[in-house]
């Protein structure tokens, strides 16, 4: 799982969205928070527009960024588990136009929640689940503190009540996190995202300077509040590098788990390095500066205009710090910005290209909602790749509810699966051409082993992959864009470091189905350790030959005369360990006529 690197110190995040007009008004009124008068709705959720469908594909993970399996995922009506990879799929989801709330759960973690504003196409989060762990308890009746290793705490009056409203009598579990902005980690970490609703009903932005996720648990687990009438005080720690521009007093948001948005509530005062104030009641509290803002939607293009996907976008303000998004399928991003100012506009690749920026200009300011299309100039160190190919279930019917992940340079990209068919987009910037693919067929909780590929850039056609839990090792390959042809039974892979019949080390594998109406022979004649790389084929003609290449003839009708297939050497290991090859090409059969062929060969060694 990547981690996103330099993240700003202010945390001002983006919020996916199409920007709407609403047409139920009340009276403009001044805010409190000095907010410039405006036109406000009736209802809060009047901003979020109408009800909609749409697809959503995320990832649950934990503090050291390991899935979670097991997690029970809900968006409005709808639900879903987690899977191995902590991996969840909702196609359908209703939600509305600028606001979806994502909700998860799980025994042994803190509520964890992630909003988005809904996009086309399939809606991607990652959600960071906190565990539960107690860090101190107090008794009701009494009064009490509870304190984090980093001066994070909360003081209690001694008064619970339970969910149902009724009062609670025992001992109380304190289960705290102090969310720093700091932290790279915190955008998955919080709960929702950063939009508000301030105390006079209008929509926010939110720049914030520290959270403090409190919840309260009764000997019984249950889950427990504040009593009605009672206060608690929250001390937030700010980050010695934030005390330059933390206010002396700042508002209080509370995040509300119904809803999926923060609410204003409250204001906390800086004292020393901390924010204290009062609240009555536990959920997520966020000390945050509300800010105007603007919609600015940026996509991300090649010189010819080809749509750039799982680019990170970050837009930098001199006052506001730095927001971030990533592109997706279709090259597009977008956020709020704050208006009328001039910004810095970066396009990273991290992991894949390192810390430094594929692009930099300075965009804006801006006035009104506004798109934009930024060109990442041609360079001859950054490759752009296409991996394409066919997902099946175990009996060759397309796989119409699962994904894909391709995992390259420490980094994993998870796409969805349309029909049996997938399409991965990406920049690399290493020499490193190896990456490798597992699929997981969602509904019939099926999967692929991790299997690799070589890139043949730009577009690398991988064929079709099946998910067969009980299958340990298969060879699969397509002809003429035809039927697959997946064999698993009666395999034999060997490696001899000297072989007995030809100068250098060679491969020899063979297989055959069960009934017979399906063989395949692979022999290959390797270059000096680490044996790895790309072949072409081997001219085998029985004798004796300093040639190295692969030969697949005996079999599948493969002549030697204009054969022009390539064959990819991505993993030789240990006896009981994998051999990775993949192969496609152009041939001619023994009869002169011309075939394509496309293949993946993932065998145990036997030798």
């Amino acid at each position: 799982m990547k981690r996103i690197k330099n993240f700003p110190n202010l945390v001002l995040m983006l919020l996916l969205s199409l920007f709407m007009a609403t047409s139920c008004q009340k009276d403009d009124r001044q805010s409190g928070n000095n907010d410039p008068q405006e036109t406000i709705p009736d209802t809060f959720s009047e901003y979020f527009g109408n009800q909609i469908s749409r697809d959503f594909l995320g990832t649950v993970i934990d503090k050291n960024h390991n899935p979670i399996e097991g997690a029970t995922i809900t968006i409005g009506s709808s639900t879903a588990t987690t899977d191995s990879n902590g991996v969840f799929m909702i196609n359908g989801a209703t939600v509305n136009q600028r606001f979806g709330y994502i909700k998860a759960e799980k025994a042994g973690y803190i509520h964890a929640s992630r909003s988005v504003v809904p996009s086309n196409g399939t809606n991607k989060v990652t959600i960071m689940m906190l565990e539960a762990t107690i860090v101190g308890s107090v008794t009701s009746g009494s009064s009490g503190t509870v304190t984090t290793t980093d001066g994070s705490s909360v003081s209690f009056n001694g008064n619970f009540i339970k969910e149902d409203g009724s009062a609670y009598s025992g001992s109380v579990d304190v289960i705290m996190h102090h969310l720093d902005p700091t932290d790279g980690d915190m955008p998955l970490q919080m709960p929702g995202m950063l939009y508000a609703e301030n105390e006079n009903g209008a929509e926010r932005m939110l720049q914030t300077l520290g959270m403090l996720a409190v919840e309260l648990r009764g000997s019984g687990g249950e889950d427990l509040n504040l009593a009605d009438g009672s206060t608690s005080e929250i001390k937030i720690p700010v980050d010695a590098s934030l005390i330059g521009i933390a206010p002396a007093t700042i508002p209080l948001w509370y995040f509300d788990e119904t809803t999926g948005y923060w609410k204003e509530e409250g204001q906390a005062t800086l004292q020393g390095n901390m924010y204290v104030g009062a609240v009555s009641h536990f959920s997520f509290w966020n000390c945050d500066i509300p800010a105007e803002a603007i919609t600015l939607c940026v996509t991300t293009t090649d010189d010819e205009n080809t749509a750039l996907a799982n680019m990170s976008v970050s837009i930098t303000s001199a006052t506001f710090g730095t927001t971030y998004g990533y592109t997706n399928e279709n090259g597009e991003v977008c956020g709020y910005v704050p208006s009328n100012e001039s910004l810095v506009l970066n396009v990273y690749s991290y992991d894949l290209c390192g810390d430094t920026a594929l692009h930099t200009e300075t965009v804006g300011p801006f006035t009104l909602d506004s798109s934009i299309t930024v060109i990442v100039p041609d360079n001859p160190d950054i490759v752009q790749e296409t991996v394409v190919g066919t997902f099946n279930t175990c009996d060759e019917n397309a796989v119409t509810n699962g994904y894909v992940q391709l995992s390259y340079a420490n980094q994993t990209f998870t796409d969805a699966v349309t029909n049996g068919e997938f399409e991965i987009n990406l920049l690399r910037c290493s020499d490193n051409n190896t990456f490798a693919i597992e699929a997981s067929d969602y509904t019939n909780l099926q999967v692929t082993d991790s299997i690799s590929y070589t890139f043949t850039t730009p577009l690398t056609n991988i064929g079709t992959i099946s998910a067969c839990n009980a299958v340990t090792e298969f060879i699969e390959y397509t002809i003429d864009d035809g039927e697959s042809i997946l064999i698993f039974e009666n395999i034999s892979a060997n490696f001899y470091a000297e072989s007995p019949n030809y100068p250098g080390p060679t491969i020899d594998i063979f297989a055959s189905s069960n009934n017979q109406e399906n063989c395949y022979y692979m022999f290959g004649v390797l270059n000096d350790p680490d044996y790895l790389g790309t072949y072409d084929s081997f001219a085998f003609d029985g004798t004796v030959s300093n040639d190295t290449g692969f030969f697949i003839g005996e079999c599948l009708n493969v002549a030697p005369e204009n054969n022009n297939i390539t064959y990819n050497l991505t993993a030789l290991s240990d006896v009981g360990e994998y051999i990775d090859i993949n192969f496609s090409g152009t041939y001619e059969d023994y009869q002169g006529n011309p075939h394509t062929i496309i293949g993946v060969v993932h065998v145990l060694r036997d030798n």
